[in-house]
């Protein structure tokens, strides 16, 4: 784990981006697409973790950004080429532009400042969207990567933003996947060699310490 002075530097508010990748009804709310996976995201305290880091970084300055996977209800532009698309298309709750599922699930709080990227095709929230001009233009240098999920979204998250030359920082509480104990073991075997792992308190510690007065 980074040392607190790491962290400092790599966190400052002016040049951090915070990232919520797929937080959304449909994907980690109570009428999840994916249940096994909204389960864990919630059971594990990931998505409460997110939303302490939301909270966070609202207060400390920082800004937020909400990656949102959708589809059209024609489906047109969207992948077809890998059976995680196809077996997508056939879920009984979809992804729907416009509908309940693609909003933000609580308790993650969206603010008027806040960024929402929509994607409707590929697998990651970064490459093919407006996420990395829109980095670029705040004058991001470090992204810290939260959401779900640990399986596919977070490491091409995470790849996305190295090879774009941001620095990616993931709190390994505040990302989740199935099963529950392939996380530990992406983070680990993967994550850790391209990426700043810390944790949740870490970073909430950071920002605290950043603010007027404390």
């Amino acid at each position: 784990m980074p040392s607190y002075e790491q962290l400092r530097e790599l966190l400052d508010p002016a040049t951090t981006v915070l990232m919520t990748v797929e937080c959304q009804q449909g994907v980690v709310g109570t009428e999840s697409a994916l249940p096994e996976l909204a389960k864990e995201a919630r059971e594990s305290g990931a998505i409460g973790n997110v939303a302490r880091l939301v909270s966070a970084a609202h207060q400390a300055g920082t800004q937020v950004l909400h990656a949102v996977a959708e589809r059209r209800p024609d489906g047109r532009g969207a992948n077809h080429n890998a059976r995680l698309f196809r077996a997508a298309g056939r879920l009984p709750v979809q992804q729907l532009s416009g509908t309940r599922a693609v909003r933000i699930a609580p308790p993650i709080e969206v603010s008027e400042e806040d960024f929402i990227v929509r994607r409707l095709h590929g697998l990651s929230p970064i490459a093919g969207t407006d996420v990395d001009p829109l980095l670029r233009n705040l004058g991001c240098r470090t992204l810290l990567v939260t959401g779900v999920s640990a399986n596919v979204a977070i490491p091409n998250s995470v790849f996305d933003a190295v090879n774009l030359g941001y620095t990616a920082v993931v709190p390994a509480d505040a990302i989740a996947g199935v099963p529950a104990d392939y996380t530990p073991a992406m983070i680990r075997n993967t994550l850790s060699l391209v990426a700043t792992v810390t944790t949740t308190e870490d970073v909430l510690g950071v920002w605290k310490r950043r603010r007027p007065g404390v």
